[in-house]
């Protein structure tokens, strides 16, 4: 532990005296890679999925977009779906009278990518998600450090039965909460595998995750709601692999900086579930590909 000690006394004091330095990093530029956005739901409304190319780390543009895939989406209940490019890189899928909805609770499913000769594919299935009973605020008292707040928190139950995962979304005043540090999971009713809260309310972090901790531009603590503001939640079901890439995510973005990155998680592409079909070729992809089933409750505060 002591040599620990001296070891990031040594870095910290090597970073203070060079902090006046400029250092140009040269990284090397390798080939694109795919990058596939397929995060579908039950939802009775348009899905899409997006196809972009990564790009060098420091070049300040929006990654390029790919057209001309053929897309679909076939699930275990005989059903397929096409997606239509609707623009360059994003494709569409409409519900129907025939098929009001993508997909079933339950159900497996396949997507094809066929873009620029290759093929790539990735599989997943629908699970559940339990209703949302209400949504609350509860005003809390400041202290010498912040002001009187109010907070939200979400009710609900997660079904009884081990291995359901939830992602939980909110909206506030229309504009979703969507930075990597407010990225919200569960593993039934806890944060993960074992936790031993099956069947019970989701516990109370994860109750208040719907809400937005912001400071305003002297770093004064805000309150998240006010009078007038509005809220919604919804919980979407995800597989094991897509709560183990979101959780890549998050670690991997949500960087603070300071001295503390010296010794975070070094940035690498977080692993994926689709692949190429050609096995010979590797790497050549990233994104995720989920369908969800989704419940979700909206309230005003008054």
């Amino acid at each position: 532990m002591k040599n620990r000690f001296n070891i990031a006394i040594a870095f910290f004091l090597v970073f203070s005296w060079g902090c006046d330095d400029i250092i140009e990093v040269e990284l090397p530029v390798g080939a694109p890679v795919l990058v596939v956005d397929a995060w579908l739901n039950d939802k009775p409304e348009d899905q899409f999925i997006l196809l972009t190319t990564t790009i060098p780390y420091f070049d300040n543009v929006l990654q390029p977009q790919v057209p001309g895939a053929v897309i679909t989406v076939k699930d275990s209940d005989g059903n397929t779906y096409d997606f239509t490019e609707q623009s360059d890189g994003k494709y569409r899928w409409s519900p129907s009278v025939l098929q009001p909805k993508l997909g079933n609770i339950g159900s497996d499913f396949e997507l094809s990518i066929d873009v620029n000769g290759q093929k790539y594919s990735a599989s997943t299935f629908m699970g559940r998600v339990p209703e949302i009973d209400s949504l609350s605020f509860t005003f809390e008292e400041g202290n010498s450090f912040i002001d009187d707040y109010y907070y939200a928190e979400f009710w609900a139950d997660d079904l009884v039965g081990e291995g359901d995962i939830y992602w939980i979304k909110t909206i506030k005043n229309g504009i979703p909460l969507n930075k990597p540090s407010e990225i919200s999971l569960a593993y039934d009713a806890g944060f993960s595998e074992g936790g031993i809260v099956d069947g019970v309310t989701f516990i109370q972090p994860i109750r208040q995750s719907i809400n937005p901790f912001e400071e305003d531009k002297d770093g004064v603590f805000q309150s998240p709601y006010l009078t007038g503001d509005t809220v919604y939640v919804e919980i979407h079901s995800i597989s094991v692999a897509a709560f183990q890439f979101l959780n890549e995510v998050k670690i991997t973005t949500d960087r603070p900086g300071g001295f503390g990155e010296l010794f975070a998680q070094p940035l690498s592409n977080v692993p994926t579930n689709i692949s190429n079909n050609n096995l010979a070729i590797e790497n050549d992809v990233v994104g995720f590909f989920n369908v969800a089933s989704v419940s979700g409750l909206g309230k005003r505060f008054e």
